[in-house]
């Protein structure tokens, strides 16, 4: 009990110091209004490397470049002048304690101190981010770079949150402005492409394909630029090329994410060059594949599908069935409002691990869901043991249910099932 008092005392010694610390020393307003943008995008870069959005190093990054602006010196006033108005904080101080003594006899309980006799409490969501959070977190974004719009990480950061939600063509011109800013980022050319193959029918040729040799140009490790230029010569039956870049991948980071998602891929590769006549060997030389299947989606902002092969670890992670819409709904759909089909675990976060988007006109609709749909390479289908198939018809076009939006969902179901028919029969409530 002895050292319980004594830590009560310190927290509130340290409560106490807390608050009278801006009555002995005001900063300036501008430097606290900086202060406190900064903790906001520290924030928000925790949120997005939480979702997939960013990988560790492109967090770490942005870490770094948004502390080295907290520590640029400001000019300002020093109030060294300025007297302390110490009855106010002699008056605080015994509140302070005041308060502290009387919520302990009040509220307090020793037993509260034994651990076996307090009930656990259930998780929060404190690691689980969900679609919502990314759409209001990316809202604030957007917001904030019409304010500063030289802010090059953040215009990054908006496009590759945009390309999470799905919304590839919001995304262009944010990662397009990140590049006016800063022409020589590698990485962003490569979301950039990413994004770019997504919005025109996940196309790597043309634009895609020279966005990526520039980025591998300025930076041949890069791990995302090798997965896409990979899957880019695969798609063009350059099977020795495609080895060429997805073996670098493995070489230079064999337990990555990517090498993980394209491994399938090298090894179809192979058996295609070889089949062909053409010198895989060559290009494989002294690489070992684990025989893992590509997710699909080309790195933690992108949604370029890589070869997926005809294994069973492919197919167990898909899901197929009907959409249809209830004919006590149909006048309250418009044939080009926006349909979206999305899976989400049974239990655990209510995030998306595959989305596909339509229209209304397209109903009823025959749908395929699988892992090269998933909106984070953290959240996929192969990695749910049941998960919920939703149809929602969007009259805003907005991913979050909106009150009047129409939706319907199938029972929980394993991935891999099939002949699934999902009925559109209910309105969102107001």
């Amino acid at each position: 009990m002895t050292a319980f008092v004594l830590l009560a005392f310190a927290m509130a010694a340290l409560a106490l110091a807390l608050l009278t610390r801006p009555l002995w020393r005001r900063a300036p307003a501008d430097v606290v209004a900086a202060d406190a943008d900064v903790q906001q995008q520290l924030r928000q870069i925790a949120t997005l490397q939480r979702s997939g959005t960013l990988t560790d190093a492109q967090a770490v990054e942005a870490r770094r470049r948004l502390e080295q602006r907290r520590a640029a010196p400001v000019t300002a006033s020093t109030h060294t002048g300025a007297a302390r108005p110490t009855a106010l904080i002699a008056s605080l101080t015994g509140f302070v304690f005041l308060v502290a003594a009387a919520g302990y006899l009040l509220l307090g309980t020793p037993r509260a101190l034994d651990a076996a006799a307090r009930t656990p409490r259930a998780a929060a969501a404190d690691g689980e981010i969900t679609l919502q959070q990314i759409e209001a977190m990316t809202e604030q974004l957007a917001a904030r770079l019409k304010e500063q719009p030289n802010d090059a990480l953040g215009w990054a950061m908006l496009g590759r949150s945009y390309a999470v939600l799905g919304k590839h063509a919001q995304a262009l011109p944010a990662f397009k402005q990140a590049l006016t800013l800063k022409p020589d980022d590698a990485s962003v050319l490569a979301d950039y492409a990413d994004a770019m193959a997504v919005a025109n029918g996940r196309n790597l040729e043309g634009e895609p394909s020279r966005l990526l040799a520039r980025a591998l140009e300025l930076d041949p490790k890069n791990l995302k630029a090798l997965s896409l230029a990979g899957t880019a010569a695969f798609l063009r039956k350059d099977y020795d090329g495609a080895l060429r870049y997805w073996d670098q991948l493995a070489k230079l980071s064999p337990d990555s994410e990517f090498t993980q998602q394209i491994q399938r891929g090298i090894d179809q590769a192979r058996q295609l060059a070889a089949a062909g006549g053409a010198a895989a060997g060559g290009a494989a030389a002294g690489t070992t594949t684990r025989g893992a299947a590509p997710s699909g989606n080309a790195g933690p902002a992108g949604g370029t599908a890589a070869p997926a092969g005809n294994g069973a670890a492919a197919a167990q992670a898909t899901l197929s069935g009907t959409v249809s819409l209830a004919p006590a709904l149909a006048a309250q759909a418009a044939p080009g409002d926006t349909l979206f089909v999305y899976a989400r675990a049974a239990q655990g976060p209510r995030m998306p691990l595959a989305i596909l988007r339509k229209q209304v006109k397209d109903l009823p609709l025959s749908f395929t869901l699988d892992d090269s749909m998933a909106m984070s390479p953290a959240a996929k289908l192969s990695s749910a043991p049941q998960v919920v198939v939703s149809a929602r018809v969007s009259k805003s076009g907005q991913a979050t249910p909106q009150p009047g939006d129409l939706e319907g969902e199938s029972a929980p179901v394993a991935p891999g099932s099939r002949g699934l028919k999902i009925e559109i029969g209910r309105v969102v409530a107001r």
